[in-house]
């Protein structure tokens, strides 16, 4: 076997942060300053690491048998991937900061779950064999349950990440099953054996069940249905930064995933990867739309938000029924969304930290008036549930939607673009609502008018936002919700650069 240790360098500085977040909460325990800064530190460093490696240095392998038998590759679209999922483990870390000032969770092993996590997204991107994809996802998913229920003597933190866990086991196995099916059929494991090499026909049933099995099966990833119902339950139980890492590290990992094995490795049995992925991208942007529309509660309308935006992400490649064959347009416009979508989100969940802090998203009714009271905060909340919905002032999220249909149109499923834009209609219904609602009178305020002007803007002028109770958001979470939203921002206004680098990704 040969190993490059160059294209391994981002994951041994993501282990390594993680292994010494653990080792500086040791020697300095109870501070919680030096194990967050070595942990930003260290995600930071990874970031760099992959652009360096994987961009600077151009394609790199590594784990080969062979020519074309290697079990990661990093390359500028793996590589751009990996920094993504670096920025997002830093954002959220930020966006913890008020988390930890409690000590309602442990330091320590807090970072250490997130980098954990962080080194398997890591490898996701360039994972080029079965195995080494599943490993990643797992090793990204796992300390996820951990930080779901992390928060002492909250029970339904402890309820959530059961049911995160029951969930992820049954839709592993499935993957599993899945995996096995297709290793049977073509005896190979490493993507480029399942798609090269011609496969007997007594076998190819076997090879499209397997397929099914462990597209159905990554599916619980993107919270697509049927394998979504841990979402919403999950994401308003967990603190509000695990949610927001949740909703769009998992997410993101889910989409690459797909793409991998759906168009990489699922070329001799395309008609059957597309039949798969349009059913689950019908049925959970139809589902999660109508179900949002009934939500109370802003974390679990997010949620099943989320599950609907699963059906925008994997609609392009819902496609590959009709195209026949794999186009740049229909990869482009699903690794591109993904990227709009998560910005989008990110910037949703950050500006609720900064108006509540990180424990809870509460009901949307608590959100009355908040645009009088932290103008910031809801702006970059309007901008992202505008984006959400494909509207103007998110240009990311409409231009986004706009690829997704141009895509279904040039590979001839005219039918599934009339699906998405009935769907986005739908959506329009419950993202108008909680926007309208930012900008009505609150019927009760809970301070005078003096006070809530002085909560409002004396956060303003120090830097940061006002959360509701006096308390001020910490600059890192001002920090991490304003570099959302900016590049949010400027991606709308320059969306052909994103694509052009999702077009290159698999």
């Amino acid at each position: 076997m040969r190993i490059d240790q160059v294209a391994l360098i981002p994951v041994y500085v993501a282990a390594g942060t993680a292994l010494l977040a653990l080792l500086v909460d040791l020697i300095a325990p109870g501070r919680r300053g030096p194990v967050v800064v070595t942990t930003a530190l260290g995600m930071a460093g990874t970031a760099a690491a992959a652009i360096a490696v994987g961009v600077g240095g151009g394609r790199r392998t590594s784990l080969c048998l062979g020519p074309d038998q290697c079990s990661l590759v990093l390359n500028p679209a793996s590589a751009i991937v990996a920094g993504v999922f670096a920025g997002l483990a830093l954002g959220t870390l930020a966006l913890s900061v008020p988390l930890l000032r409690t000590g309602e969770v442990p330091v320590g092993e807090y970072c250490f779950l997130l980098a954990a996590s962080l080194t398997g997204a890591v490898v996701l991107g360039g994972a080029r064999d079965l195995i080494t994809l599943i490993v990643a996802l797992e090793t990204l998913t796992l300390p996820l349950y951990l930080l779901v229920g992390l928060r002492r003597g909250a029970r339904e933190g402890a309820a959530a990440a059961v049911t995160f866990f029951v969930v992820s086991v049954a839709s592993t196995a499935v993957a599993l099953l899945g995996a096995a099916l297709v290793f049977t059929a073509t005896g190979g494991v490493h993507f480029a054996d399942i798609a090269g090499r011609p496969v007997a026909p007594g076998a190819k049933p076997l090879l499209e069940v397997g397929v099914v099995l462990l597209l159905t099966g990554l599916a619980f990833k993107v919270a697509a249905v049927p394998a979504h119902a841990w979402a919403p339950a999950t994401y308003d139980g967990a603190p509000l930064p695990v949610a927001a890492y949740l909703s769009t590290s998992s997410k993101l990992g889910g989409v690459v995933a797909l793409v991998l094995v759906g168009v990489s490795a699922a070329r001799p049995v395309l008609s059957s990867s597309g039949l798969t992925l349009a059913a689950l991208a019908v049925l959970s942007m139809t589902v999660g739309n109508l179900v949002a529309l009934r939500q109370r509660r802003m974390v679990r309308l997010l949620a099943w938000s989320s599950v609907a935006q699963a059906g925008y992400l994997l609609a392009p490649l819902g496609a590959l029924i009709a195209a026949g064959d794999v186009t740049p347009l229909l990869v482009a416009a699903t690794i591109g969304y993904a990227f709009f979508y998560v910005l989008l989100e990110f910037s949703a969940f950050g500006a609720l930290v900064a108006v509540r802090g990180a424990r809870d998203g509460g009901a949307i009714a608590d959100y009355r008036g908040l645009a009088r009271r932290s103008p910031w905060p809801a702006g970059v909340l309007v901008l992202a549930l505008a984006g959400l919905a494909g509207l103007p002032p998110g240009l990311a999220g409409l231009f986004a939607k706009m690829a997704v249909v141009q895509a279904l149109l040039g590979g001839n499923a005219t039918w599934l673009a009339v699906i998405v834009a009935i769907n986005a209609v739908i959506g329009l219904a419950y993202y108008v609502r909680v926007g309208a609602t930012l900008f009505v009178p609150a019927e009760a305020p809970a301070t005078t008018p003096g006070e809530a002007l002085d909560q409002a803007y004396d956060g303003e002028k120090a830097g940061e936002f006002a959360v509701p109770g006096g308390g001020r958001a910490p600059w890192p979470v001002v920090t991490a919700v304003a570099v959302a939203a900016t590049i949010a921002v400027i991606v709308g206004f320059g969306p052909e650069l994103v694509m052009r680098a999702a077009a290159t990704f698999g």
